[in-house]
């Protein structure tokens, strides 16, 4: 598939998803704009407003499963299943930062220590997070453990 088509395809499943958080958000009774993007090779929808609350939960919890239901309404309609990535309030790019910071200070921990350090139980996309920020600096390496829900991040000393 070309390039273009991709990007097609991405901004359909981001059309999709939109319609059906509207409905959502009409059902809930909540207000709510959306904005609709392409990062990468995954569609971005997010919701912005002021109490938005409800739609995150506490941990994110809610957003995740919301997340999910939202890739379920975009594989009924296209037959393919959804990378697509959401956000509600900036709860996702709040998160993001602060888990920049707690993956750089445990770093700098197990660096000095030279001993491996397992963070708290996260999501899938705060794991990912940590990851990717731990596999940009030298000297650590991280893998994940557990089970769902209480997997989690280890960040250990390279070799």
């Amino acid at each position: 598939m070309n390039g273009r088509q991709r990007i097609a395809d991405l901004e359909q499943e981001g059309e999709i998803a939109a319609d059906y958080l509207e409905a959502l958000l009409d059902i809930v009774d909540l207000d709510g704009d959306l904005d609709l993007d392409v990062e990468g090779e995954r569609a971005v929808v997010a919701v912005v407003g002021d109490g938005l609350d409800l739609l995150v939960g506490s941990r994110g919890e809610t957003l995740e499963a919301l997340q999910e239901l939202t890739r379920l309404a975009v594989l009924q309609k296209t037959g393919v299943r959804s990378r697509l990535m959401l956000d509600v309030g900036g709860h996702r790019a709040r998160r993001r930062a602060e888990l920049r910071d707690l993956a750089t200070a445990v770093a700098e921990r197990v660096k000095a220590g030279a001993r491996p350090e397992k963070l708290k139980p996260m999501t899938p996309f705060e794991r990912k997070v940590v990851h990717d920020l731990i596999a940009t600096i030298d000297g650590v390496v991280s893998e994940s453990e557990g089970e769902e829900p209480q997997r989690r991040v280890v960040v250990i000393p390279a070799n």
